[in-house]
């Protein structure tokens, strides 16, 4: 039996093969159907369950189960169809995406079946789990010498090392390419002959290269927040880390003309460098945890993170606070219970998705220096040298590595803010310019990530869109929408 056994993968495989190129088996049949029952957080939404083979160029080898939600259409006689959201992260749940019952809008919601997909490896689709305290050791990717930056390499070989123990196969196929065929496994297991999707921040990604895989099954896409999968490694930290001075460009700028911002009047720049001194130095206290300090790298990731929504007026009460420490008494968080696992996909993805060669100590200190010249403040963009750094070292070469879209097929609507931190909006241009005259980029002329969740003209011009393919006007674009105080203090 065990003879039998071993013959019949290959063979089984090799029919597999055999009928694809013919015609008669499309590669996603390998998957298996959806299971749906009522999700436990709320019981209008469906939650589904599929096996799909953990590595798609071997469909007979070992599985693993993506989960979904579906939150159906609530007008059956006017449904358009399925629409696939995703909310980027990389790391970020679909699942919980489709669970926000205000996220979409009233008429998409009757409109369509909204499916949220948890990508491979992230969420509750087969997630990678790493040790917690593996993960809080990571080191700043700003290494101060050759010793530092092998023990970097060293340290990602261990956290990969350690991610697969824990995970399984999922770790070596976490690609965005290896998702977008899970999501043309779930069109044919739901028996959709067209889909459409949404996209957000490394979620245009999936819509991007499923647009350019399986043209003839998509409706339609939007791309929020775009990412640009074409960049060279120099371009991508250049560009990204813009994108963040930018954005405290943007911040200074809206403190002196806002009379609720703390630090109106003062010159935030030099305010800003002072800190950056003292956390160089070792001696500024995190003024929402102290006693523990905050280094350069902490200090520069907790800007990224403010200028996400933004927060404008909560960074300006922390820079307040990180200056003035004795502001800030009383509040140290409490503590928290040590946890063996963590969620960890983001090296997974993203070494899946990107070549991204630093080259030795030497070149990448060089690209260091660059960075922090062409941004004064904010010295790099956390995102951009997080991933770059996190691959150095990483033992799995990218299975989906960059390269230029092809011209789009169908229409398509790409939309952006302005100032995002995250995805600039250079990013969207240099899309819209390699999907040809079928893309339409709408801009939204404010700040923040995720221009649907900023404006109600984005959401407007997206429903319409979704719904009967009208597209915005070529260089339209939507006002900007001051943020308002929250989560002071």
């Amino acid at each position: 039996m065990w003879v039998l056994r071993a013959l019949r993968r290959p063979v089984m495989a090799a029919i597999l093969t055999l009928a694809t190129v013919l015609g008669f088996v499309r590669p996603a049949t390998a998957a298996g159907p959806v299971s749906w029952k009522v999700c436990p957080e709320d019981e209008q939404v469906q939650c589904g369950v599929m096996r799909v083979p953990a590595d798609w160029g071997d469909p007979y080898g070992p599985t693993i189960e993506l989960q979904m939600a579906r939150r159906q259409a609530t007008d059956p006689a006017r449904r358009i169809g399925v629409l696939i959201v995703n909310p980027g992260g990389p790391g970020g749940s679909a699942v919980n995406m489709a669970l926000d019952g205000e996220l979409f809008t009233p008429e998409l919601r009757r409109r369509f079946d909204i499916i949220g997909l948890d990508p491979r490896g992230v969420g509750r689709s087969a997630p990678v789990l790493c040790s917690q305290a593996l993960v809080d050791a990571k080191p700043s990717p700003l290494v101060p010498d050759e010793a530092a930056f092998r023990a970097l390499a060293e340290y990602n070989r261990k956290l990969a090392a350690d991610c697969t123990a824990r995970s399984g196969p999922v770790v070596e196929h976490a690609d965005t390419g290896s998702v977008v065929r899970d999501v043309e496994a779930l069109r044919v297991a739901l028996g959709e002959p067209r889909i459409s999707i949404l996209g957000a921040s490394y979620g245009s990604l999936i819509g991007e290269l499923y647009g350019e895989t399986y043209p003839g099954t998509l409706r339609a896409v939007v791309l929020d927040s775009v990412m640009d999968h074409s960049v060279d490694v120099d371009t991508f930290l250049a560009q990204e880390t813009a994108a963040v001075q930018d954005s405290f460009n943007e911040f200074v700028k809206w403190c002196a003309r806002d009379a609720r911002c703390v630090l109106r009047g003062q010159d935030i720049p030099r305010l800003w460098g002072t800190l950056m001194a003292r956390a160089a130095a070792g001696t500024l206290e995190d003024p929402y945890d102290p006693p523990a300090k905050l280094g350069v790298w902490e200090l520069i990731s907790a800007a990224f993170s403010a200028f996400y929504d933004p927060q404008w007026f909560s960074f300006a009460h922390y820079l307040q606070d990180a200056a003035q420490p004795a502001a800030a008494a009383g509040r140290r968080g409490r503590d928290v219970p040590p946890i063996d696992l963590t969620p960890n996909s983001f090296p997974a993805v993203f070494c899946g998705d990107w070549a991204l060669p630093v080259g030795d100590f030497t070149a990448y200190r060089r690209r260091l220096d660059v960075l922090a010249a062409l941004a004064p403040q904010v010295r790099a963009s956390p995102l951009a040298l997080s991933a770059a750094a996190g691959c150095v070292g990483w033992p799995v070469p990218p299975a989906s590595p960059q390269r230029v879209l092809s011209p789009a097929k169908l229409p398509m609507l790409l939309v952006n803010a302005l100032h995002d931190p995250a995805t600039g909006h250079a990013w969207a241009r240099q899309v819209a310019a390699q999907l040809g005259p079928n893309a339409r980029l709408l801009t939204y002329q404010g700040w923040g990530h995720i221009a649907y969740s900023h404006s109600p003209c984005v959401k407007t011009a997206v429903e319409r869109y979704l719904i009967d393919l009208t597209l915005p006007a070529a260089g339209a674009s939507c006002p900007a929408v001051e943020p308002e105080p929250f989560g002071v203090g």
